[in-house]
C-alpha cells in the first residue's frame, strides 16, 4: 500500500506545479497588457501636447473676458454706488432743514 504522506506529497507538488505554471502565463499576459496601455498612454500624451497651444489660447482668451467682465461690473457698480449715495445726502441735508 501506498504510503500516505507521500501521496500527498504527490499531490501538492502537482499541484504547485499547475499553480505556478498559471501564474507564469499570467504574468505573460499582464506584461503584454502593460504594454498595450504604455502605447495608448503615450499615444494621448502626444497627442495633448499637441493640444497645449490650444488651452493656452482659450486659458488667456478666458482671463482677458473675466477681467473685461470685472471692469464692467466695478462701473456698474461704482455708478449706482454713486447714485444712491447723491440720494441718501439729499434726503439726509432734506432732513437737517
Amino acid at each position: 500500500m501506498i504510503d500516505v504522506n507521500l501521496f500527498f506529497l504527490v499531490i501538492i507538488c502537482t499541484l504547485s506545479s499547475i499553480l505556478l505554471i498559471a501564474l507564469i502565463i499570467l504574468v505573460i499576459k499582464l506584461i503584454k497588457t502593460v504594454s498595450k496601455i504604455d502605447k495608448v498612454v503615450d499615444d494621448v500624451t502626444d497627442k495633448s501636447s499637441k493640444l497645449d497651444g490650444i488651452f493656452n489660447l482659450v486659458e488667456t482668451t478666458t482671463d482677458a473676458l473675466s477681467s473685461v467682465g470685472d471692469k464692467v461690473v466695478g462701473t456698474i457698480y461704482s455708478i449706482f454706488s454713486n447714485a444712491i449715495n447723491k440720494k441718501r445726502k439729499n434726503k439726509e441735508e432734506q432732513d437737517y432743514e
